[in-house]
């Protein structure tokens, strides 16, 4: 049965959402609308090549209430992030980002060994293992049970389970409550952002201080990062929207840092009401998008026309490329790449194969597109003309990475915020 046949029926894993996520609101508009789309992360074994993939719409909304942009919620976290491909130790990059983390918050907050450490979505413990090394104790709560496993087997204390108000008041009542709980790009992944938040101010210590990084809204639009929305982010977070979320269970944000990572983030630290002062960087942040124009529904009317007319750039790119008769493979297989191959319909005929760093993609195709997945050194067997970068944020690392492959005259694609060839 063809995917696009299986799109629009209710599956016991489906769900719908007819008001906003965090203020109940029913005064949702189009923000962009993707299209069709599978999930991103359930990559396609041999076994399953002929089997087939539900798809879904990847059409987002934005509250004209309270300007969460958001996605409705088709599938069940449970379905989404039961098992997961996604490690994050093979971005070399990445792993160093959490280090410099950690001694920067080692020492702002002083942390010792009568510290607690709660990572939320830790993954495969690439961050919490630099407190470890510090003696520092900490626990993991990653709900994708084979990712538990690897960070289980670096040392890093880890629970298999679901955050919310009940998780959090279980591991309080288990470890303590938390001095420092730390969340890097799981706050989009939250369908009730509700029950989340508040389980945050649940298990955090009188004076503790939680950390929440993801991608911030302003920079998704201005960098055109469309290929940044797939059904495993629910939420799309400008620093007004989500100071509110905060407040609105008793949590201040008294700091923002902004990031270069995942092509702009932020870094906002919160706290119980009243327990630290505020820094100026908050008021600044604040003021930006004031003046960007944060709340005002026709600052957001015009980033879905710059979306399409980027799809219609990088086809014409493509098609002209293979018309010239030249080979093109891509370099990861990241969400934010799978949305990118399915909004564009981009398969085997542009691209002969991605590769990826990650064993557990290898050997397997990209959701929805179905191009193989192979290992790097695939790319110096065959030695194309072109290699699309899928994750453009890493795109430093990957050129460095594969330096060896400007021998030949091969050169890069990187697709955002508008494509060009490097």
């Amino acid at each position: 049965m063809p995917p696009q046949e299986i799109a629009g029926r209710q599956s016991p894993t489906e769900t719908r959402r007819a008001s906003c996520r965090f203020c109940a609101s029913t005064a949702l508009r189009t923000f962009v609308d993707l299209g069709l789309s599978p999930l991103c992360q359930t990559h396609i074994s041999p076994e399953q090549e002929n089997d087939p993939e539900p798809f879904y719409p990847l059409h987002v909304r934005l509250c004209e209430r309270c300007f969460l942009v958001q996605l409705d919620e088709y599938v069940r976290p449970e379905a989404i992030f039961g098992e997961y491909a996604y490690f994050s130790s093979y971005s070399t990059t990445w792993v160093e980002h959490a280090r410099e983390y950690a001694e920067m918050v080692c020492q702002r907050f002083r942390l010792t060994a009568d510290s607690l450490v709660v990572e939320v979505a830790s993954n495969d413990g690439y961050l919490l293992q630099h407190f470890v090394a510090r003696g520092i104790p900490v626990l993991g709560c990653e709900p994708a049970r084979n990712v538990a496993q690897a960070a289980i087997a670096k040392g890093v204390r880890t629970v298999t389970k679901f955050f919310g108000t009940q998780g959090a008041a279980e591991i309080a009542a288990e470890f303590g409550q938390a001095d420092l709980i730390v969340g890097n790009n799981v706050l989009a992944h939250v369908p009730d952002l509700n029950d989340f938040v508040a389980g945050l101010a649940i298990l955090l210590e009188t004076d503790g201080v939680v950390t929440m990084e993801f991608p911030h809204l302003l920079r998704l639009i201005r960098g055109n990062q469309f290929d940044t929305i797939y059904h495993e982010h629910f939420s799309y977070f400008s620093f007004s929207t989500v100071e509110a979320v905060f407040a609105a269970h008793g949590l201040t944000l008294f700091d923002v840092d902004e990031l270069p990572t995942h092509g702009g983030s932020l870094r906002i630290y919160a706290c119980h009401v009243g327990s630290t002062p505020t820094s100026p960087r908050v008021e600044a942040l604040r003021a930006e998008e004031r003046d960007w124009g944060v709340r005002s529904l026709a600052r957001y009317a015009q980033f879905a026309e710059r979306v399409h007319a980027t799809k219609r750039s990088i086809l014409a790119l493509l098609v002209r490329l293979k018309g010239e008769g030249k080979r093109i493979v891509g370099y990861g297989a990241p969400g934010k790449g799978n949305t990118l191959l399915n909004y564009c319909g981009i398969r085997t005929d542009f691209l002969d194969y991605t590769v990826d760093r990650n064993p557990y993609k290898q050997g397997k195709c990209t959701p929805g597109t179905r191009i193989p997945i192979l290992a790097p050194e695939r790319i110096f067997e065959t030695r194309p003309d072109y290699i699309f970068i899928l994750p453009w944020n890493l795109e430093e690392e990957i050129a460095a990475q594969l330096a060896e492959v400007r021998s030949w005259g091969c050169r890069f694609i990187v697709p955002i915020p508008e494509v060009r060839v490097r």
